[in-house]
């Protein structure tokens, strides 16, 4: 019987030509199109061989090969259905964009630009000249660069402002982001020397004071946007810090990490440090991400005085930590949104999310369950608790609604994620629950049709 069946194969050289193939051939490159085909029919091979089959048709064999060359397809980096309820999710791309910035990106995708082109002068230009001058405008800061991420906006600011020189930081702003990178690893990079001050939970102004010495190059404060300490607590403010920093002569710098740039307290959330109140507060510059609570894509943003900027335009690291055309594209629009408070909350979709009426989201959550009713799917509207995330506002929740599955909750959860448009969702209360708080009203009948698929 199993030889029986192993000669029943179709050849691999057949399979090519088959009629019912075609569409797939054509949509595939002939490489990964004749490996799909020889993957499909060792699967056979190996159930043959292991006895878990005792006969299968021509046509299993095709809708096979269709299955994998339908993955096959897809590319590696692709959509997700975020049905987590983490906002601004870090393994899921963080924020998303809006409409407008999506059509600026491919603007600038599709054609050529004037990227570092003066079309005032008809010569060399800078790309920095394109965010600058906006930038300034939304934080009051006198100077402003961007760099591709905000871990290289600090060492690019370290290594110009403190290289062989002592860089002066609390102990309780040590921190750690994501992907091991360490404030202490990045200033060994940097070329500057590290000196702690007071103790993990409380630092005062005479702690700087009485570490620096004619090696002081920085004074620097560490946001810590991806943890709280609390309790038995104290920390210098920004203005201590610049007060310090002004007596002295050494030059001040803070990292706020997640770029806020509105009050979240007016709205009713735990209010954030923004960047205005940083560079108001008299800091000489200000570092922040592009793609947490800003609500752009990745980015490092270096605000402040002008003479700074000018010196860290000047750094050889400039190169290799400069912004890509399509980032400086979306970030242009994003900033844009920030010249008027609601345009930004009611256009930058990371905002939105966080401050979005929980009635609306409860309503997406019941269109999903309805939508499951008609396909005999068992599900039930349960309040959640959605999450900010992405190193932005540690453990802040937001009320949400999700529709809970009924049936084993591990295996929900890999079912749905390992679908041809996976749909990531999460544990909650050892039920599988799609939290609605990260889908939007576009998604829902989409994720239904899929449901439905998974379920059939």
């Amino acid at each position: 019987m199993k030889q029986e069946l192993l000669r029943k194969l179709p050849k691999v050289d057949k399979l090519l030509n088959d009629e019912e193939l075609f569409d797939l051939g054509s949509e595939l490159d002939y490489y990964t199109f004749v490996e799909t085909i020889k993957k499909s029919v060792e699967i056979f091979r190996e159930v043959i061989l292991k006895n878990e089959i005792i006969d299968f048709s021509k046509e299993d064999v095709i809708n096979k090969i269709i299955e994998i060359g339908s993955i096959s397809k897809l590319n590696s980096l692709r959509k997700v259905i975020n049905g987590t309820g983490t906002i601004i999710h870090t393994n899921l791309g963080r924020s998303k964009f809006s409409e407008r910035v999506i059509k600026n990106m491919l603007e600038v995708g599709f054609n050529y630009t004037n990227l570092e082109y003066d079309l005032e002068n008809g010569r060399r230009g800078s790309r920095y000249a394109h965010l600058e001058e906006l930038i300034c405008k939304v934080t009051g800061a006198e100077a402003a660069i961007v760099v591709n991420n905000n871990a290289a906006a600090v060492i690019l600011a370290l290594n110009e402002l403190a290289k062989g020189k002592e860089t002066i930081v609390s102990r309780g702003e040590l921190v750690e982001i994501g992907g091991s990178f360490r404030i202490p690893d990045i200033m060994k990079l940097s070329g500057s020397k590290l000196v702690e001050v007071g103790t993990t939970n409380r630092t005062y102004t005479q702690d700087y004071i009485g570490a620096i010495n004619e090696e002081t190059g920085l004074l620097l404060k560490v946001h810590t946007s991806n943890y709280k300490i609390t309790g038995f607590v104290s920390n210098i403010s920004p203005q201590e810090l610049a007060k310090i920093g002004s007596e002295k002569g050494i030059i001040t710098m803070e990292d706020i990490g997640s770029g806020v740039l509105i009050d979240f307290s007016k709205y009713g959330v735990t209010k954030e440090p923004t960047v205005q109140e940083s560079i108001a507060a008299g800091v000489d510059i200000v570092t922040f991400s592009g793609d947490k609570l800003l609500g752009g894509p990745q980015g490092g943003i270096i605000a402040g005085k002008k003479e700074i900027i000018e010196r860290l335009k000047k750094n050889q690291y400039m190169r290799a930590f400069r912004m890509d055309k399509i980032s400086i594209a979306a970030l242009e629009v994003t900033f844009k949104y920030y010249l008027d408070e609601r345009e930004a909350i009611k256009n930058i979709p990371t905002l939105k999310m966080i401050l979005e009426n929980p009635q609306i989201v409860k309503e997406r959550a019941e269109k999903l369950y309805s939508y499951l009713e008609k396909i005999g799917v068992k599900g039930t509207v349960i309040p959640t608790e959605a999450k900010i995330g992405g190193g932005s506002m540690p453990e802040e929740t937001v009320l949400s609604y999700g529709v809970a599955f009924e049936g084993n909750a591990n295996y929900l959860e890999e079912k749905f994620r390992k679908n041809i448009l996976p749909i990531i969702g999460r544990i909650y209360e050892d039920r599988f629950v799609i939290d609605m708080k990260t889908l939007s009203n576009e998604e829902i009948e989409v994720v239904a049709q899929h449901i439905k698929r998974l379920y059939v």
